[in-house]
């Protein structure tokens, strides 16, 4: 198996131009490499491509619409792994509005790996309930 040789740069750019797309409501599943897992709190790993399409088109019913705020990301890098930590905004399906730092939702963090010009693991970490409605576990939420 022949692997292409990347720079620190090339791995920042391609984690960064997917937030952007996703931003956008652009496509970007060809970032992807095809053998691909991403990884959704409360949805699990999806591996392949027909599986985090599916992964991918379920959040899409919850989450009407939403930003990264990529002006204020932290971004860590070793080897082939890029690490992006930074807030977002936006509103559910249901017409709640989340924002980092007013709402409890909207902080995240992502783990890539990217090889090859292509991302082979992207697993995101944060809180998906963006409508604070998991009150009956969390008392505080409903103060």
């Amino acid at each position: 198996m022949e692997t292409t040789t990347m720079t620190d740069e090339q791995r920042k750019t391609i984690a960064l131009e997917y937030l952007r797309r996703l931003d956008r409501g652009a496509p970007f599943f060809d970032l992807f490499d095809d053998h691909a897992e991403v990884y959704f709190p409360k949805w699990g790993i999806a591996s392949g491509r027909a599986s985090f399409e599916k992964l991918f088109a379920d959040l899409g019913s919850v989450v009407s619409k939403f930003k990264h705020d990529l002006a204020y990301v932290n971004v860590i890098q070793q080897g082939d792994t890029v690490v992006i930590e930074g807030t977002s905004y936006g509103t559910s399906k249901g017409g709640v509005d989340w924002r980092a730092g007013v709402s409890h939702a909207g902080r995240w963090c992502d783990v890539f790996e990217i090889r090859d010009f292509r991302i082979q693991r992207c697993f995101i970490y944060l809180d998906p309930d963006y409508a604070d409605a998991d009150t009956a576990r969390y008392p505080w939420l409903s103060r």
